[in-house]
């Protein structure tokens, strides 16, 4: 079970093991789904409309954008921004985790709280969530403006884009989005443990010995389809804000807005 749990069989997980083990599940998941969240960021940035029925943008559906970015760039396309987004995945797991372990073992030595009750998660989820990604908020935008650079590249490498960014648009500039990012990642969070604790336990035979790990893959599975859902508009400001200033590298792609 995730988070801090007293009535754990086994000995219970210290904030530096859940730490390893959020950045080691972050940086396989990460690589897994790499060439799928190109093609989000992809939608996400287009201003036309996404839909096969009316055609009006460069990407108008999953195959046919898939198609059209290994046609112009390539296989390697679908991988792009892959060490930030490593990065990322590790830093943004090993905070999170650890700071979900330390806050409900807090819960359950502090207060009258039962640490493995959903509304406890909720809790402990956003703010876990929400210390991750003031962490990781550069490593994000990095991560954005790489998979939103089509052929020829604007940045050569994760130093270039770093010196590029730094010296053109401030420091500022690795924040941006960080507002609606905060405000979407503590429900995003908070509903995803929320989530997963509840189809946890309704999944969980009295043998909890059997099937877990199969358990586990079902209740993060879909504990993340809803959390997501419900917060994707957000997503959606953030991706937008993190380009702002790099119309340019995007012209080919269709429409452009303002940052």
């Amino acid at each position: 079970m995730v988070g801090y749990d007293p009535n754990s069989p086994g000995t219970a997980l210290t904030p530096e093991e859940a730490a390893l083990a959020g950045s080691a599940a972050g940086m396989v998941t990460r690589a897994l789904i790499s060439p799928l969240d190109v093609v989000k960021i992809r939608f996400q940035l287009q201003i036309e409309q996404v839909s096969w029925r009316s055609r009006q943008g460069k990407y108008w559906g999953l195959w046919q954008a898939t198609r059209c970015i290994m046609t112009e760039e390539g296989l390697p396309a679908f991988w792009k921004g892959h060490i930030p987004a490593q990065l990322l995945s590790v830093c943004y797991g090993a905070v999170q985790f650890a700071s979900f372990e330390a806050l409900t073992e807090l819960v359950h030595k502090k207060t009258a709280y039962n640490s493995q009750t959903p509304g406890v998660h909720f809790i402990c989820g956003g703010l876990a969530a929400c210390s991750a990604t003031v962490a990781c908020q550069p490593l994000d935008t990095l991560r954005t403006r790489f998979a939103a650079q089509g052929e020829p590249k604007m940045y050569r490498n994760l130093r270039h884009a770093v010196v590029t960014m730094f010296r053109t648009e401030g420091p500022f500039t690795f924040y941006r989005g960080l507002t609606p990012t905060v405000v979407a990642v503590f429900p995003y969070a908070g509903l995803q443990f929320f989530f997963y604790n509840i189809i946890k336990k309704l999944l969980e035979p009295q043998d909890t010995k059997s099937k877990g790990g199969l358990h586990s893959l079902i209740s993060g599975s879909c504990a993340g389809v809803i959390s997501k859902t419900m917060t994707y508009p957000f997503d959606l400001i953030k991706k937008r804000l993190q380009v702002g200033g790099f119309e340019e590298a995007r012209m080919k792609f269709g429409q452009v807005g303002g940052g």
